[in-house]
């Protein structure tokens, strides 16, 4: 006997066990798809929060369960560190002060990262912010694909995997849940959730949440970690079908500073180099101090670096969105579903300058002095420091900032042709509105900026122009149409899906300043002022403030096969179409090229992944392994042109990546949950690179044909083990990271002739502890509890976040040194 299932997008997040297969994609509309299953006799949910959900797709899904016994207000990309193929490095324990993520060897900015169905990478550059994310009391589940994406999916980062998770829905019964935490390095969290039940005729719920989070930085003496968040959602059913509308809010305040990056060298001590032994992590920098006063007239008075050190950099970001989820039934076959959003966001990262007080000479022939900020340095021509002359330089703040405004909607239509087959057509838009400037603020007298934000404040120069080091206004725009259809055959032991997506993808750059460089260097002076054309007059064969308008398309496929051997063995294979189109943040360094020249115009990346697999699913064990390939094409990457005898932002050709991903957990009694999990990967550049010419003109190349990329690890594997016994439950959780190459050549770190690093960082153990005491022997309710965090049990010495590159430059890449051990324990009280 067989039946469907259809769900709402939000009632994917009732409790698993009610289901026989959650929900896990990232869209109203593609969760609706798949969740249509056929009921096989055997009830399968996940075992202790770890599934592999029965699709074409190499596919693992983390619930509550597991999130919620993870450090207090720990970012989700640290919780997905449980599934194979998935390499996540923290900055701190508690998850508030950023970390790096890669998915089967692809960067996080080629990683498609979503919210509720929101895209969460940043408009211009793709990136990841991992310590911005959603509260983790509020996450029901976090899931991975591995290398595909859904075919609603609205991204322009995905030629590698992608992330999603979802916000619980608020409870049919009132409920209050309170929880505060405390820990090593000053740590101190608060965190409050009201849900308030049905409380109108028509079942109208909803929930309020808030957190607040600090703690100081594990490395020196300097710098802390604040953090607070707001959410809400209200949820209204429509009738008892599964038809609903919800809209949520989330606004987060994240004021961090930069610690512990040092450069990744073994010959001098830290901050120089990377520490050698734990006791070596711990360093000073240059706090208190006072920026130098001094003002003496008729004499060039200068800085004393006071502020300005990397740890003392500012990286503050305020971000929100508004979510809106709907699911509308037209008669028994015909199901519509909306998601639009809104996105915000303001953000720097930090830095400061040494401004001068005079005027600059533009003129490469002559002699034309202006004010403007000119190569990399602000000239105000005024005084700045009161002694009444021109002569002097004085330390400012001077961040890269960033706001953005995103509007967006993911709509899909169904219609269920009978029991057997399905289809869907839907249209997904996406506008980003992406301001990035660069103004300058003031520091107060010990070194701190008046305001983390120049942008409120910003100091003008003698014209009463604002001195900023960028000036720029993007649209990253999506329009795209996708189809998929989902057939049973063989009396529903094969199912097929088919599916295609269509993105046509819009970049409108207006560049206000003059590109100097081809690493995206610029003289501005603002928009339409007058003295863009005297700097022009005078450099007539640089590219001046312009709009370029750039535009990428493509076809991408999407097929599945699953076939059930047996209502607990299933085969799966998959075959998905990635694309990436250039950055925009990338595309504004090759405005250094004249805007018809093929340096001007990177193409897309590509991928073709495949997966097959094969699974096992019963009521204690969800077991799951495929091998995959990937052929990546036109990867883009800063290297030598020929053409240009430059080094630029190009496509360099074809890498393949291939390996295979398992995991098996077992829950053999309701007490023991048991879980292992492992991955290995091989990437295999095709080609030598170009690195530059002779002296005889002769190409010179890298020896890159053959090796590895750089960045990540060929392997991890680990596992859990969680026990209860009466009040008491322990886990355990233990994971080996592989080392990384520094370089695609896939060579030493040499400076001077002598070897500073190796050619991989360390493999490494982390390994992590909790502890959880229920209260209810006290006579409290099963929803209070404590709880202690142990992070790091061994206080494991590793290499953190750095950024890998093709080849060595003149210095040593920077390299965050890994989250200590971190101790920290928690109340949770519930009623």
């Amino acid at each position: 006997m067989k039946f469907r299932h259809t769900l709402a997008a939000s009632v994917a997040l009732i409790p698993v066990a009610l289901l026989s297969t959650p929900a896990f994609a990232q869209s109203t509309g593609t969760q609706d798809f798949e969740d249509e299953i056929v009921v096989t006799g055997v009830s399968v949910t996940d075992v202790a929060g770890i599934q592999s959900p029965d699709t074409s797709k190499a596919k693992s899904v983390l619930g509550q369960e597991v999130i919620a016994r993870q450090n207090p207000g720990q970012t989700i990309l640290d919780t997905i560190n449980l599934v194979p193929g998935v390499n996540f490095t923290n900055n701190d324990a508690y998850g508030s002060g950023g970390g790096q993520l890669t998915i089967r060897g692809f960067s996080e900015d080629r990683i498609s990262l979503t919210f509720d169905g929101v895209p969460l990478n940043d408009s211009g550059s793709y990136a990841v912010y991992s310590n911005q994310q959603l509260d983790p009391e509020l996450i029901e589940q976090v899931n991975v694909n591995l290398g595909t994406t859904d075919v609603d999916s609205p991204t322009a980062a995905a030629t590698g995997s992608t992330v999603n998770y979802r916000t619980m829905v608020p409870t049919e019964e009132f409920g209050v849940k309170m929880s505060g935490s405390a820990g090593e390095y000053k740590f101190f969290r608060i965190f409050g959730l009201v849900n308030t039940g049905a409380f109108t005729p028509f079942g109208t719920r909803a929930f309020l949440s808030a957190s607040t989070t600090s703690n100081d930085n594990p490395f020196n003496n300097y710098g802390r970690i604040r953090k607070k968040q707001v959410n809400a959602r209200i949820y209204q059913p429509i009738g008892d079908n599964g038809d609903f509308v919800s809209v949520a809010g989330h606004y987060n305040v994240n004021r961090n500073n930069f610690f512990g990056s040092v450069p990744l060298r073994n010959d001098l001590p830290v901050p120089s180099g990377f520490p050698q032994s734990n006791d070596d992590r711990e360093y000073d920098i240059n706090y208190p101090c006072t920026v130098n006063t001094t003002a003496r007239p008729g004499v060039a008075d200068l800085t004393n670096g006071c502020g300005t050190e990397f740890d003392r950099r500012y990286n503050p970001s305020n971000t929100g969105n508004i979510r809106g989820a709907s699911r509308f039934s037209f008669g028994d076959s015909i199901t519509l579903t909306v998601d639009p959003s809104y996105q915000y966001v303001k953000a720097n990262g930090g830095g400061t300058v040494n401004a001068r007080e005079r005027l600059q000479d533009v003129n490469p022939t002559g002699t034309t002095n202006l004010a403007g900020y000119i190569g990399g340095r602000p000239y105000f021509g005024r005084d700045l420091n009161g002694d009444g002359d021109l002569l002097d330089e004085v330390t400012m703040t001077a961040p890269s900032q960033t706001q953005t405004r995103r509007y967006g909607v993911i709509a899909n239509l169904r219609w269920d042709i009978n029991d057997e087959h399905s289809v869907r057509v839907g249209y997904t838009w996406d506008r980003a509105r992406h301001r990035q400037t660069g103004e300058v603020g003031l520091l107060q007298i010990n070194g701190e900026p008046f305001d983390v934000f120049p942008i409120d404040d910003p100091q003008a120069d003698v014209t009463g122009g604002i001195l900023q080091k960028r000036d720029r206004l993007s649209y990253a725009i999506l329009h795209q149409v996708s189809g998929e259809y989902r057939g049973e055959f063989a009396d529903g032991r094969l199912v097929t899906t088919l599916g295609i997506r269509a993105p046509f993808f819009k970049r409108d750059l207006n560049n206000y300043c003059f590109t100097t460089s081809v690493t995206g260097f610029l003289d501005c002076f603002g928009k339409d002022d007058p003295r863009n054309a005297v700097y022009a007059g005078v450099n007539p064969t640089v590219q001046g403030p312009q709009q370029r308008v750039l535009k990428y398309d493509d076809i991408l496929p999407n097929v599945g096969l699953l076939f059930k051997a047996s209502n607990q063995i299933s085969v799966f294979a998959n075959y998905s179409k990635g694309l990436q189109v250039p950055g925009t943040d990338n595309l504004y360094n090759a405005f250094f090229f004249a805007p018809d020249t093929e340096s001007a115009r990177p193409r897309p990346e590509t991928s073709n992944n495949f997966d097959l697999g094969v699974r096992y699913r019963s009521s204690k064990v969800q077991a799951q392994v495929s091998g995959w390939y990937t052929r990546y094409q036109d990867r883009l990457v800063s290297a030598y042109d020929p053409d240009t005898d430059r080094n630029l932002y190009r496509n360099l050709g074809r890498v393949d990546k291939y390996g295979i991903d398992g995991s098996v957990a077992y829950q053999p009694i309701p007490e023991l949950a048991l879980y292992v999990f492992g991955s290995y990967m091989k990437s295999d550049i095709k080609d030598d690179v170009q690195s530059g010419t002779d002296g005889a003109g002769n190409p010179i190349f890298l020896p890159t044909a053959g090796k590895r990329e750089s960045g990540a690890p060929a392997y991890n594997f680990g596992g859990s083990a969680r026990g209860t016994l009466g009040p008491v439950e322990l886990g355990v959780t233990a994971k080996r990271t592989g080392g990384r190459y520094l370089y695609d050549t896939n060579l030493p770190l040499t400076l001077g002739g002598n070897q500073v690093y190796g050619a991989k960082t360390n493999a490494y153990w982390l390994v992590n502890l909790d502890a959880r005491l229920s209260l209810e022997f006290l006579g409290l309710n099963d929803k209070t509890f404590f709880q202690v965090n142990v992070y790091n049990l061994f206080d494991t010495l590793y290499v953190g976040r750095f950024t890998s590159s093709l080849e060595q430059s003149t210095s040593a890449p920077n390299a965050q040194i890994g989250a200590p051990r971190t101790i920290s324990g928690t109340l949770t009280v519930g009623f």
